[in-house]
């Protein structure tokens, strides 16, 4: 049971990271404008693509405990800082996507299996 709720709850956050870190490099919406409209460079989309794309590969990648802490911060923060740049904006519907995938996120360290941790 433990290791299925690990896996449906991992691939949300694999899937997320996946999709999200292809659409930032592409510069597509939704993402992409909205980075704009609340003030960020444009580079930051490449280099936030490049992380979101890395952490999916080590996250679902067997081994490699210390690069899977690294991406579930990298993650968390990634997160936290979109909703807390949404508030900071006052678009709070805004906060809504990264607070939940931020939640999944946390919710996958807390109960990934024993080979997956340090």
């Amino acid at each position: 049971m433990k290791t299925g709720t690990y896996w449906a709850v991992t691939t949300i956050v694999v899937g997320e990271c996946a999709v999200g870190g292809t659409m930032d490099l592409l510069r597509l919406p939704p993402f992409y404008p909205m980075m704009i409209d609340l003030g960020y460079p444009s580079y930051l989309a490449t280099i936030l693509g490049v992380a979101k794309v890395a952490a999916a590969v080590v996250l679902v990648a067997p081994g490699l405990p210390r690069l899977k802490e690294w991406a579930y911060a990298g993650v968390l923060i990634n997160m936290t800082g979109a909703a807390a740049s949404n508030a900071a904006d006052h678009q709070y519907a805004g906060m809504i996507a990264p607070a939940a995938f931020a939640v999944l996120a946390l919710a996958s360290w807390a109960i990934r299996p024993g080979s997956r941790r340090l």
